[in-house]
């Protein structure tokens, strides 16, 4: 998601590549070389870091989303506020962590005592749903703070809030600062699905992919519905499977039954 970033820069380095004769042949361009962003670095060695050093493993689901996106744009009148598929996430992303807090824990070192090192999980206060932006500087993740304590209306409000300041490079640290689980959605580019790389402030990160009419059997019938890819990719050393699988299955249930998320 640091493609506006990149396409600029690409597009600049090929302005300015030199013309040069390239195995004979005239007008070939020079090798194109594309600078890194303060912030594409600072990504880069984070999720390398991360990569690295948490040993995730990853589930897949699918969750219904017909009644979901049905309601979305009579919520938003209502509302008075745009409720995008993000704010549906978070507000479900929260609830279903409140029931299972060690998605919102990390491993933490402590003082070492009689020579040995002590290793615990410590569990956030808050959910704090750190989101995935592509702005112009590349990719950023503001923070929607204590989410668990909020209405669908207040996380879309806010929502909307850090993605604007996200665009115009107006996020302050305290904007993206406090994250204890992430999301990231593709479905805008039209991807299925795909695999997250945990942030390293965190132990899991789900990710949506489009949302797209699929035939589904029921009672013997073929219907089409609404359908949504989701994958958790989470840290093995925090979080075992049953509990992420169980985790998981209630995000879907929560997205699958949106009345009770308004």
């Amino acid at each position: 998601m640091q493609a506006a970033g990149t396409e600029a820069a690409l597009d600049i380095a090929i302005k300015t590549s030199p013309q040069h004769t390239n195995d004979g042949v005239e007008g070939g361009r020079a090798p194109i070389h594309v600078p890194l962003s303060r912030i594409q670095r600072l990504i880069g060695a984070r999720m390398l870091s991360s990569k690295q050093s948490k040993p995730c493993f990853y589930l897949a689901a699918r969750a219904d989303v017909t009644e979901l996106m049905a309601m979305r744009h009579h919520l938003s009148k209502t509302l008075g506020v745009k409720v995008t598929s993000n704010a549906f996430f978070i507000r479900a992303l929260a609830l279903a962590a409140t029931q299972y807090p060690l998605i919102v824990g990390r491993l933490v070192h402590l003082e070492p005592q009689d020579s040995m090192p002590t290793e615990v999980i410590r569990i956030a206060d808050h959910v704090n749903v750190g989101f995935a932006v592509n702005s112009a500087q590349g990719l950023v993740v503001p923070v929607v703070k204590q989410a668990q304590t909020k209405t669908l209306a207040e996380i879309a409000a806010q929502e909307k809030t850090l993605t604007n300041k996200a665009r115009i490079n107006k996020l302050t640290l305290d904007d993206l600062e406090g994250e204890s689980i992430a999301l990231s959605n593709l479905g805008a580019f039209d991807i299925d699905s795909f695999l997250g790389i945990v942030p390293p402030p965190v132990s899991a990160i789900l990710t949506a992919g489009n949302v797209a009419p699929v035939p589904v059997p029921r009672d013997g019938h073929v219907i089409v519905r609404k359908m949504v890819s989701l994958s958790l990719a989470v840290d093995g050393r925090v979080i075992d499977p049953e509990y992420a699988a169980r985790f998981l299955q209630l995000l879907t249930q929560k997205l699958e039954d949106p009345q009770r998320l308004v």
